[in-house]
């Protein structure tokens, strides 16, 4: 399909709330497919459609256990906490260290609008609050403990050991 323009921190795009998808049908799978590509060719783990200038409820997310589509994604259960490094699309070149839940369940559609239930954890829970986040036009930077510096970035930071 197409690779798609990656909207960077500034556009007001990335700061509004995102309506519903309520329609399934081959514009949503383009958008997904569209989406998956882009996220892949800028070898990111997620990607929001408001990433892409489209202000729907969608979501792409691959840490590498293969891709998960989320339409009309809603997070019904969180528990405990992590603590890590997060980067973000939107923002080249920058990462910092964000405090999320460690267990996740989120209710979603996917590209057909059948429901379904994901329990994530680890990695694929802050996956899934973070790309969540876009959807109400938060950005990690937003919830962030610190940011870090370009030496931090580039070696080793403690909240690493908690992975």
């Amino acid at each position: 399909m197409a690779i798609r323009k990656i909207v960077k921190l500034g556009d007001d795009t990335l700061r509004k709330e995102c309506r519903k998808q309520d329609k399934f049908d081959l514009r949503l799978a383009i958008l997904l497919k569209d989406m998956a590509d882009t996220m892949y060719r800028a070898e990111g783990v997620g990607l929001a459609a408001p990433q892409v200038g489209v202000l729907r409820r969608v979501v792409v997310i691959d840490i590498g256990e293969g891709l998960v589509e989320m339409v009309n994604p809603v997070i019904t259960y969180r528990d405990g906490t992590q603590c890590g490094r997060e980067g973000c699309l939107s923002l080249p070149g920058r990462q910092a260290v964000v405090t999320r839940p460690n267990v996740v369940k989120v209710t979603y559609q996917d590209r057909r609008g059948a429901f379904c239930e994901l329990m994530a954890e680890g990695f694929m829970a802050r996956a899934v609050c973070h790309e969540l986040d876009h959807l109400d036009g938060r950005l990690y930077i937003d919830v962030m403990d610190r940011e870090l510096t370009p030496e931090e970035i580039e070696g080793h930071i403690p909240e690493d050991d908690d992975e």
